[in-house]
Formats: structure tokens, sequence, C-alpha cells
């Protein structure tokens, strides 16, 4: 079976959502679809989707999980974006969540550390 995601993030104000998202992912969008919506194809099928919907803003939580945890949080700490908060699971899971300025919730999670 194959699988796809397209996972949407509602928005007040699409343009500092864009900026914003630009800057946690480290790229302009993969799609512009419209005026109030931006795509960006986190891998073959998987999408995360802001769009501006003012009824439902502030209240999406996704995360994701990557192999290159470190490098990837590292990298959004360097265009200025630092998680809101850490946790560490008894497995040794880590994740580190974002919130966008209108509160929604944008985590990544990562292997435990090797070694």
């Amino acid at each position: 079976m194959a699988l796809d995601l397209f996972a949407g993030i509602a928005v007040v104000d699409y343009a500092a959502a864009l900026a914003w998202y630009e800057r946690l992912l480290g790229s302009p969008p993969t799609y512009v679809v419209s005026d109030t919506e931006a795509l960006w194809e986190l891998a073959e099928h998987r999408s995360l989707v802001v769009e501006e919907r003012p009824e439902r803003a502030g209240r999406a939580f996704h995360t994701v999980f990557v192999d290159d945890f470190d490098e990837r949080v590292a990298a959004m700490a360097a265009r200025g974006i630092e998680p809101a908060e850490r946790e560490t699971y008894s497995n040794g899971v880590r994740k580190a969540i974002y919130r966008d300025p209108e509160g929604n919730e944008i985590g990544f999670g990562g292997p435990p550390v090797s070694g």
C-alpha cells in the first residue's frame, strides 16, 4: 500500500507564516498553491501545507521523524529558530518542539543518541 501524507497548518497571517516556515524548513515552499497556501514536500508523497484559514488557526500539532535530528535542529538554530521545548523519552528518542507565531506546533523527532 502506498502512503501519502498531507499535513495542514492553518494560520491567520499567511505572509508571516510563510516567512517563518521558510526559516524553519530552510527553503521556500516546493509549491505555492495560491496567494494563501504553500506546500513543502518533506519527502516523496509527504507534504506540509500552510494555508490561511483564520477560523482554524493555531491548533495544529505535527511531528516529523528524521534521521539527521541533530543537524536539522542546529540548522534551524542557525536560521534563528529555537525549539520552545525539548523532550527525551524513556527509550531515548528525542523531540524538539517548535511553535509558530500563531501557536501551531511542529515537532521534529530523532533517534536516541548513539554511543
